[in-house]
């Protein structure tokens, strides 16, 4: 996934094998990975605690998995 923080809106894209996020809050002290987490799990109606960061959470770039049902 491919993360914008700090945008003027929250929004979740796919844009070919791409999906995009923007968050409204700021990449500072975790910020923005929790508003990444919880605008994702908004999005597929899943509880927030089903998803976990693995990967990038200093970057743009991030891989977060998704607990089975």
């Amino acid at each position: 996934m491919r993360v914008t923080p700090g945008a003027g809106r929250e929004d979740v894209t796919i844009e070919g094998a791409t999906v995009r996020l923007r968050v409204t809050a700021p990449p500072a002290d975790g910020a923005a990975n929790d508003a990444v987490l919880d605008l994702l799990a908004a999005a597929l109606g899943r509880p927030r605690r089903d998803l976990t960061l693995l990967r990038g959470a200093a970057a743009r770039i991030k891989l977060i998995a998704i607990a089975p049902d």
